[in-house]
């Protein structure tokens, strides 16, 4: 499309939210008209100018839409207008929720997005929660036209790391790595991760890798690092008891699941599990009349796999 026809359609699309917001009275759905402008084109940093106009006219009624946003469009205006405020952990947050509910459309190639004085002062923690809000809609992330609208992404993960280098910040980005394909990457940034400091959670994302691989020994390998890190951690010793009982070593899967229950007795899941591994062990009677009483409040499709392997159906 030639410059200048462009241009026109630019100005066109300004003076229609304007006419929204004034005429029509609704700032919001101005606002959600330059979203889709922005989404035509995520590039052009023209609908962005025109955001910011909008909010200069109506300060007050951009306010009250940005501050309530639950759609697309006023998420968008607060990713963007928070970059302008100098809210680079908001900006960032606000266009991950944006990019987990549209992932195929690259919302990230922003120009602002890559700005420097973006990428130089967002927080490793704020990155790492925006990461976590791309995968949190269960999109499908493992496709190669969604790996291209992410690679802005992986490219503010790399720099923001090299200046902020926070070991569960990095574990939470590897997550995103996993989810869209990117193992190795996972993997390599959970190592880095390590050369900072060991934490528990970096090998616990360690082991969902290795289990999304299929890999059974590297994952109980993996979340016995985890436990030596923190032994008091009950949840360790649930994934492993899962993972034993997968194997079908139900006599292991027991021992590991009370050692959890010990540590933490009062949640369900933690009790059904042990009483259904120890029921299956040990066939004891008491443990399956404790998994009965407790089974109508673990989720599916968990409780039904306790329940048949304390069967042994």
């Amino acid at each position: 499309m030639p410059v200048g026809a462009r241009l026109s359609i630019v100005s066109t699309t300004g003076a229609l939210a304007r006419v929204m917001a004034h005429c029509g009275g609704s700032p919001a759905a101005a606002v959600s008209f330059l979203a889709r402008a922005v989404a035509a084109d995520p590039r052009d940093p023209k609908p962005y100018a025109e955001l910011e106009n909008l909010r200069r006219e109506l300060p007050a009624e951009v306010a009250a839409v940005v501050s309530t946003a639950n759609t697309i469009g006023p998420m968008l205006a607060r990713a963007y207008l928070s970059f302008v405020d100098g809210d680079m952990d908001e900006a960032a947050m606000s266009l991950g929720a944006v990019t987990g509910y549209q992932p195929d459309i690259p919302w990230a190639g922003a120009p602002w997005f890559g700005d420097e004085r973006f990428l130089g002062a967002v927080s490793a923690a704020a990155l790492a929660e925006a990461t976590m809000r791309i995968h949190d809609y269960d999109r499908d992330l493992d496709t190669d036209a969604v790996r291209a609208c992410l690679a802005p992404w992986l490219r503010s993960m790399e720099a923001v790391c090299d200046r902020d280098a926070d070991p569960d910040a990095m574990a939470r980005m590897a997550i995103l790595l996993r989810v869209c394909g990117h193992t190795d990457a996972s993997f390599a940034l959970c190592d880095r991760a390590d050369t900072v400091r060991r934490v528990m959670f970096t090998e616990v994302v360690r082991a969902g890798t290795w289990r999304h691989l299929g890999n059974r020994a590297e994952t109980a390998a993996a979340f016995r690092r985890a436990l030596t890190l923190d032994p008091a951690n009950w949840s360790l010793y649930l994934d492993l008891a899962d993972l034993a009982a997968q194997d079908g070593d139900f006599a292991e899967a027991a021992t590991l699941a009370t050692r959890g229950e010990a540590l933490e007795p009062h949640d369900i899941t933690m009790r059904a599990a042990a009483a259904a591994y120890r029921a299956r062990s040990t066939g004891s009677v008491a443990d399956l009349d404790t998994l009965t009483a407790v089974a109508p409040q673990v989720p599916e499709p968990y409780r039904q796999t306790l329940l048949d392997y304390a069967h042994g159906t």
